[in-house]
């Protein structure tokens, strides 16, 4: 079985947005589908094989300020409204409806990673965990601890999957997945290291001292999930899609030049996927 992880990363999710969309032009299937924060939006709109679905969602709703601005932290508690973007305009009728009844025919198994704040756990969402308008689980997904409030599904309060699990290629195994393709939004070179979590583990414990002590975890975690699929490289049975350079974009740089650009970079880094499953057929 082959799997596709799309690690996300904020507005840096847009380069995994254009890979996806390269992937539904030139029919690149997969069985397991797994989404991290904004991967797994991207995921839900690949799995609807709804090109362009998502590239509105970076480089145009990201700039109002009904989705994200210092105005909701007042008015909503939450910088980033993510009810906003996973109902008001996702929920058909909506602006830029998820085509729910093609996601839902589609055979390709769907995970969307959370992080289990009252368990300190990952949380691996299935396509049985949403409904027809209820994408809540798209919501916890991508749920920024300190800058969102975190989401609550059956009373169980859920933050960003990057929390438990940033690069879930062991879940993708595990579920027996034998060739494996990871999309990250940071160059490969760039190890990640915990030091833009430090300041934001000092806040979140304050009210969360488990999801904080994960938080400062997760660049090893990231790091690790990494090094597996280096070695499945090795091995013929993984392939690493990464930008060259994302200058000095981090996760809520709103640019809207920087932006397309990425965006165009992960279509063109799509045929890199096209040419490991020509080679692996």
């Amino acid at each position: 079985m082959r799997a596709i992880i799309d690690v996300g990363g904020g507005l840096r999710g847009i380069y995994g947005a254009g890979v996806l969309d390269y992937c539904i032009d030139h029919h690149l299937e997969f069985d397991e589908c797994i989404g991290v924060s904004a991967g797994s939006a991207n995921m839900a709109s690949y799995i609807a094989k709804q090109k362009g679905r998502n590239y509105p969602f970076y480089l145009d709703y990201s700039f109002r300020k009904s989705y994200m601005s210092l105005e909701n932290i007042f008015k909503k508690k939450s910088y980033l409204d993510l009810r906003y973007v996973y109902e008001a305009l996702s929920n058909e009728g909506g602006e830029n409806p998820l085509d729910y009844d093609a996601f839902i025919a589609s055979n390709k198994k769907f995970i969307a990673v959370g992080y289990d704040a009252d368990h300190a756990q990952p949380h691996y969402f299935t396509k049985e965990d949403m409904g027809r308008n209820q994408y809540q689980v798209l919501e916890a997904s991508c749920c920024l601890p300190v800058v969102c409030q975190s989401v609550e599904i059956d009373g169980i309060h859920y933050y960003d999957g990057g929390l438990a699990d940033p690069v879930p290629v062991q879940k993708a195994l595990d579920d027996g997945c034998d060739e494996v393709v990871l999309i990250l939004t940071r160059p490969l070179e760039k190890r990640e290291n915990n030091k833009q979590d430090i300041m934001t583990a000092k806040i979140l414990s304050k009210f969360d001292e488990l999801a904080a002590k994960n938080l400062l975890k997760r660049a090893d975690r990231y790091n690790q999930g990494v090094e597996i699929v280096k070695e499945l490289e090795k091995q013929g049975k993984g392939l690493i899609v990464a930008p060259d350079t994302i200058g000095d974009m981090s996760t809520l740089t709103k640019d809207k030049e920087k932006l397309y650009l990425l965006y165009i970079k992960g279509y063109t880094d799509g045929e890199k996927i096209k040419k490991f499953l020509e080679r692996n057929s």
